[in-house]
């Protein structure tokens, strides 16, 4: 298994470096802050679960790259956005300097406007097994995921939550839309590329549903008890910003049984799939056992 996640996360990194080819770039600074938060790093969690997923479904290989490629770029122009002083103000990113630490504040937006642009430029650009119709609801998907009612939309409540008060249901609301969101246009989407039917989608939705959360826990436990070095950055940054967290409202322990229920429910609803979905059940385990 840990030969076909190299692999695959070979494939995303050598299509993203040709989506990001700087040799007609008419800003070489833009394009150069593009692809330093974009290449190089990352566990590449969405393209892997986009690649898995098409394997599930037996999605034609040629549609897989474009939406590969374009929940990564999603991603991260959310990272380089939630980095900013204006955000979470944070130094590193990936074990590095983030984005506007490197290039600038109006640089690093800049950047992070170019890669959501792109990233839906490549779904629409995107020919080889994907046909018109195809594109578009894939496009129109994404574009949900991503918005008001997606990332955009719970990141906004947590800005707002900031040291407010809120219950763990609440708190789920928050996540399902600013983490759950993508990761579910992450599986949903090579599902409609390989025209999965309702009840194969409904499924998968579920799967995707719990693993989002489940992410999402994992993250929160890891930034009270994880090692710096190994996630890249620092830890304590919820605690400093009074936000509500899973741990802070279920403790620790419940925290990381929430996270095991969630990929066990995650797992039973890919019962009927055979061995084509292993790929996803190894990556729903990955999650809450990831140390970074």
């Amino acid at each position: 298994m840990n030969s076909q996640i190299e692999a695959y996360q070979k494939r995303i990194e050598a299509f993203l470096d040709r989506m990001l080819d700087s040799a007609e770039a008419p800003v070489p600074e833009l394009i150069a802050a593009m692809r330093y938060s974009t290449l190089g790093g990352g566990k590449r969690l969405r393209p892997l679960l986009v690649y898995a997923t098409g394997r599930a479904v037996a999605a034609p290989e040629a549609s897989l790259d474009p939406i590969a490629a374009a929940v990564e770029m999603i991603h991260v122009y959310s990272l380089i956005h939630d980095d900013l002083p204006a955000m979470d103000d944070d130094d590193l990113r990936r074990g590095k300097p983030t984005c506007h630490k490197v290039y600038g504040e109006a640089t690093a937006i800049l950047a992070g406007d170019a890669l959501q642009a792109l990233a839906f430029a490549t779904l629409l650009d995107a020919g080889d097994g994907l046909d018109t119709d195809t594109r578009l609801v894939l496009a129109r998907d994404l574009a949900h995921a991503s918005g008001i009612r997606g990332m955009a939309g719970g990141q906004a409540i947590d800005l707002a939550s900031e040291g407010r008060s809120l219950d763990i249901t609440d708190l789920e609301t928050m996540h399902r839309l600013k983490t759950g969101a993508l990761i579910r246009a992450s599986v949903l989407l090579p599902a409609q590329a390989g025209h999965a039917d309702a009840s194969t989608q409904a499924r998968l939705g579920i799967y995707a549903d719990c693993i989002g959360l489940a992410f999402q826990i994992r993250d929160d436990v890891l930034d009270v008890e994880g090692d710096p070095e190994l996630l890249g950055k620092a830890c304590g940054a919820d605690s400093l910003l009074e936000k509500a967290t899973f741990p802070s409202l279920l403790g620790l322990e419940t925290s990381r049984h929430r996270a095991t229920e969630l990929v066990d429910e995650a797992l039973a609803s890919l019962q009927p799939f055979g061995t084509e979905a292993d790929l996803l059940r190894f990556l729903a385990r990955y999650i809450v056992e990831r140390m970074h």
